[in-house]
């Protein structure tokens, strides 16, 4: 080696040295909980029990296994699958190697599973082995995804010619490499997911989110919400969605706490397992506490150990939540946010929960809220407006795409695409997304407002989602679908004239349509543009 040779060594290894001693890198944080506690369980999935020494071992021989195979900074590796501890794995050995997680939605068509799998450039997928048939079809046209990794998942699957690309388990990826760190370099900013957003109208688009935003978001969350070392998790909702993956999993496992890992819902098995676990912290959406409430199980199931309750996607109707706060006998908290915040930006706080009912709550820790106007100035208390931030957790941007990126941070803040308002209290109110507001006779109605006044017409209303269809007179005809409790009889024009009297009449749907069920993503979200879709010639509109 000539000396210009050993020189240029020289300078990469203090560089290397300076990046590990002071990056911010998610994988880092689950490095650092194994050497503080690495006997304290992590992850219990089933019969599985591992201890975070344990898992930190089992992520550190991925990553090599990974960059035996030629994964390097920058990289992206695709990952379709349900929750699990391969999951996180993955995940992590991502991160500690600097390439990029592309979470799949396991709700997608195979053609939107084809799009990312383009559009994120993923040189690899690691998949479950009950998903391979399925998706298959999907990333068979991707010629660049070259190795596929088969993870367990819930069973076997059938066999697939994969022509042209290598094919291992997800054991064989890790068996023989060593347990040690991983060292590479990784800057801060650098990218650790492609969360890619739903497209109904266009295609969907990937939000870049850094390992700063990620790690931040964590810590805030964990502060925020007063995670510990001794608190016991349950994560059922999608691991594939920032929701679950970034304010519960990395959050948890960064204080140090356990993660009971579901796959799913089932609201008998959950109150099962708050009483055998003693979890303390569990995070859904309002129709699974609405379903746990009407358990039969729930009045002799032991809720003693909960200390708090996540709940999101959309406030709780103020009669559930007083019945959630009465039963389960613990703190609730409304997390609101997006994708492209990581994704948190207010929470509604145990203080507020029935002062302030309906409301998102305040600003968390790293982020900056405001209101702002078409023309870009920013709007009073009380005014209504686009919700704007500022903060450590916004996404770097939308991947391949300056112009929509240019857009989203338009005047130095990001555009959430929600309207809202500050009340006098500084508590911030979602009052619809853009999309949702409701042009009808010449007014703009807010969906949320008038589905608020929608359950309080009448307690037997389970779900309620409003939406706009085509009407001659009208041009948006205001009408509510609605989903009655089981057992119950709904009188719809009782409910209208209910509703007259809780906000203005013209707000009031025009009518109420009764249903069995709504449709809905793979987080529980209603999809309301598939509700319209539907009932588009409800008024014999085209």
């Amino acid at each position: 080696m000539s000396d210009i040779e050993r020189s240029g060594a020289q300078a990469d290894t203090a560089a290397l040295h300076s990046n590990l001693i002071h990056r911010v890198n998610v994988g880092d944080s689950l490095t650092r909980t194994a050497a503080r506690l690495p006997k304290a369980i992590a992850v219990v999935e089933g019969e599985r029990h591992l201890s975070y020494g344990e898992l930190n071992a089992w992520v550190n021989r991925v990553a090599h296994g990974l960059a035996v195979r030629g994964y390097r900074r920058g990289d992206a590796l695709a990952l379709a699958s349900g929750n699990s501890t391969e999951f996180l794995v993955t995940y992590y050995a991502c991160a500690k190697l600097g390439v990029v997680c592309v979470p799949i939605n396991l709700g997608w068509r195979p053609e939107e599973v084809t799009y990312v799998l383009k559009h994120s450039r993923a040189r690899g997928l690691v998949i479950e082995a009950q998903l391979l048939s399925a998706l298959s079809p999907a990333f068979i046209q991707v010629p660049e995804v070259a190795d596929v990794i088969v993870a367990p998942g819930t069973g076997a699957s059938e066999t697939v010619d994969l022509p042209n690309r290598s094919q291992l388990t997800f054991a064989e990826l890790g068996d023989g490499a060593p347990s040690t760190e991983p060292e590479c370099l990784v800057e801060d900013r650098d990218p650790i997911t492609y969360l890619y957003t739903s497209g109904t109208t266009s295609a969907p688009k990937g939000v870049v989110g850094n390992h700063t935003a990620i790690y931040l978001e964590s810590l805030t969350l964990a502060m925020e919400a007063r995670f510990t070392n001794d608190d016991r998790f349950v994560a059922m909702l999608p691991m594939f969605h920032a929701a679950q993956l970034n304010c519960h999993c990395t959050s948890a496992l960064m204080v140090g706490a356990t993660l009971h890992i579901r796959r799913g819902f089932d609201a008998g098995e959950l109150l099962d397992q708050i009483e055998s676990e003693g979890i303390t912290q569990i995070f859904g959406l309002p129709m699974m506490f609405r379903q746990m409430l009407e358990h039969p199980a729930i009045q002799r199931t032991d809720l003693s150990s909960l200390r708090r309750a996540c709940y999101a996607m959309a406030p709780m109707p103020d009669a559930q939540l007083r019945r959630c706060i009465e039963v389960f006998d613990c703190d609730f908290y409304l997390l609101f946010g997006q994708t492209e915040m990581s994704p948190t930006s207010t929470m509604f706080r145990p203080e507020h929960q029935l002062s302030h009912s309906g409301a998102v709550g305040t600003p968390v820790v790293n982020v900056q809220a405001a209101i702002m106007d078409e023309g870009g100035q920013l709007l009073p208390a009380g005014e209504q407006g686009e919700i704007v931030y500022r903060g450590i957790h916004t996404m770097t941007g939308y991947l391949r795409d300056p112009e929509a990126t240019s857009r989203a941070f338009a005047h130095g803040w990001f555009h959430s695409g929600d309207v809202g308002h500050f009340d006098a209290d500084g508590i911030l109110w979602f009052d619809d997304r853009r999309k949702d507001v409701i042009k009808s006779g010449g007014e703009n109605v807010a969906s949320i407002e008038v589905e608020k006044a929608v359950y309080a017409a009448d307690d037997n209303v389970a779900e309620a989602v409003v939406i706009g269809l085509p009407h001659a007179h009208w041009g948006e005809a205001i009408t509510a679908v609605v989903v009655p409790k089981p057992g119950a009889t709904l009188d719809e024009q009782r409910i209208i004239g209910q509703i007259k009297q809780l906000i203005d009449p013209y707000k009031a749907p025009k009518a109420i349509i009764v249903t069995d069920a709504l449709p809905r993503t793979s987080t529980g979200k209603v999809q309301k543009n598939l509700v319209r879709e539907k009932l588009a010639a409800h008024y014999g509109q085209k």
